[in-house]
């Protein structure tokens, strides 16, 4: 397939392109980082330079395409003005849409995220009503980026409702990658974080690139949402225990397919994508949070 994937450059963009090129897919890059020309590496699939917020630019780069995947986003409420977080957000998101609807592009997959639900960043506290959430959690984002992954998820709505085009929304944990897991998780392996949003749940790169390749290749009729996390969290905790110590009863515990398991549920990923984590941070760090020794 001729493939689109946005945010290129990226952590999870490149996890995503180098999964993508090694199934046998035409792979275009998009990203605002310049090319980098004459390094000696060669780089996977095909690379171009663009801002999305341009609808003149996403739809160039879409046609002719058979799947968008749609990676490319400000990660976070944080670092940018809030207007800047959501215009970058949402309308990035509507132009590739508006060129896949307008292109008859089969296939959109879109990366939404967890902080959907409204346990990151939130002005005023927030508790999930139950623990693992799932896709039937209802949504009570309050920030830029939530919310503009939420209208993100509401455009995919849209597109399937308009058009022939099937969207699958990815709503990942926190990602990471080799370059990241000591100085992220480190903490929480060592003890469980009672203010953790999503309990210490994360995701490897390289296993949301499966999932993202299983999105794009999949058959599914018009739009579908799916968590991914890895199986456990941080630190491998009772998650149950911890729960019950820093939250009491205000949070419903729902049945855990055991004891160190994640805030999140991937069943229903599991169920219709058959996608399931094969990467645990215990891949890269020691019982004291420390980054094994490279083999």
């Amino acid at each position: 397939m001729k493939v689109v994937i946005t945010g290129s450059r990226g952590k999870v963009g490149r996890a995503a392109v180098g999964r993508f090129v090694e199934a046998g897919h035409d792979v275009l890059g998009v990203d605002l980082v310049r090319p980098v020309f004459d390094t000696g590496v060669d780089e996977p699939g095909r690379y171009v330079m663009g801002d999305l917020t341009d609808a003149g630019t996403a739809f160039s780069v879409v046609a002719g395409a058979d799947v968008v995947v749609h990676v490319a986003a400000i990660p976070q409420p944080t670092a940018n003005p809030a207007h800047v977080v959501f215009h970058t957000n949402l309308m990035s998101t509507f132009n590739l849409v508006e060129a896949a609807v307008r292109f008859g592009v089969p296939r959109f997959v879109n990366v939404s995220s967890e902080s959907i639900v409204g346990n990151f960043f939130p002005e005023r506290p927030f508790l999930p009503d139950y623990v693992p959430v799932d896709e039937e959690h209802p949504l009570h984002p309050q920030d830029p980026y939530a919310l503009s992954k939420a209208f993100g998820e509401q455009l995919m709505d849209a597109a399937v409702r308009r058009s022939d085009l099937r969207a699958i929304s990815i709503r990942p944990s926190t990602v990471h990658d080799d370059g990241n897991y000591e100085a992220n998780l480190g903490p929480q392996v060592r003890e469980a974080d009672p203010e953790s949003a999503n309990f210490g749940s994360y995701v490897d790169a390289d296993d949301l690139a499966d999932a993202l390749l299983l999105a794009a290749e999949s058959d599914l009729p018009g739009h579908e949402v799916f968590y991914i996390a890895a199986a456990d969290n941080a630190g491998g905790h009772d998650v149950a225990a911890t729960l019950r110590e820093h939250h009491g009863d205000r949070i419903e515990l729902r049945e855990l397919d055991r004891v160190d398991a994640s805030g999140i549920s991937t069943a229903k990923a599991a169920r219709m994508l058959g996608w399931r984590a094969k990467r645990s941070w215990r891949d890269h760090l020691d019982t004291e949070g420390h980054a094994l020794p490279k083999a």
